[in-house]
This record gives C-alpha cells, sequence and structure tokens, in this order.
C-alpha cells in the first residue's frame, strides 16, 4: 500500500453498505485526470463516520480530494484493453459544496 492524496471529481453517487458485522461503511468512485491527460478511475472505500458522511453529500461530479492508503491495480475494458486503476482506503476528504 502505498500513502497518497488523490484529487478529482465524485463519478456517479456514493453508495452506503453494511458489512457482516452490521458496521456501515461507504463505497464511491472518483474519476482523476493524469499529468498526460488520460483519466483514472479510484474506487474508493471509507469507514471513518465523517468520511462516509463527505462522500454520500456530495453529488455525481462535485470536486474532492482525499487521503488515505492506495493500491494500484489494472482492469481491462470491453475492448480487451487494460487500463490503470487504483483501490483507495479513505481516511481524510476535502471537498466544497455550493449552497
Amino acid at each position: 500500500m502505498i500513502d497518497g492524496l488523490v484529487a478529482g471529481r465524485l463519478y456517479g453517487d456514493a453508495e452506503q453498505r453494511i458489512d457482516k458485522a452490521g458496521k456501515p461503511f461507504t463505497v464511491a468512485k472518483v474519476r482523476a485526470n493524469t499529468a498526460d491527460g488520460e483519466t483514472l478511475f479510484v474506487n474508493v472505500i471509507a469507514f471513518e463516520a465523517s468520511v462516509c458522511a463527505a462522500l454520500r453529500a456530495l453529488l455525481d461530479g462535485d470536486s474532492l480530494a482525499l487521503t488515505g492508503s492506495i493500491t494500484p491495480r489494472v482492469w481491462t475494458d470491453k475492448q480487451g484493453v487494460t487500463k490503470p486503476a487504483l483501490d483507495m482506503v479513505a481516511q481524510r476528504i476535502l471537498a466544497v459544496q455550493a449552497e
């Protein structure tokens, strides 16, 4: 795992789920742009109540920055092309919400 900071836009809506022990957590997807203009998807999971609430308060396309543990991986699209992705356990969030 790597400690990292990711900034991007929420892709879709964050979703609250419940684990087998009955404890809530939140999952979300963030679309971030790389230095060369490519799009990188970050699969986010959060357990901290304040981070979960902040993620669920955002709307699709809202800007945010997250810090946490990152694990790099690859996925294959429908055309068979492999692409990079990141899995993140979010520990902190920074987001600006319009009033």
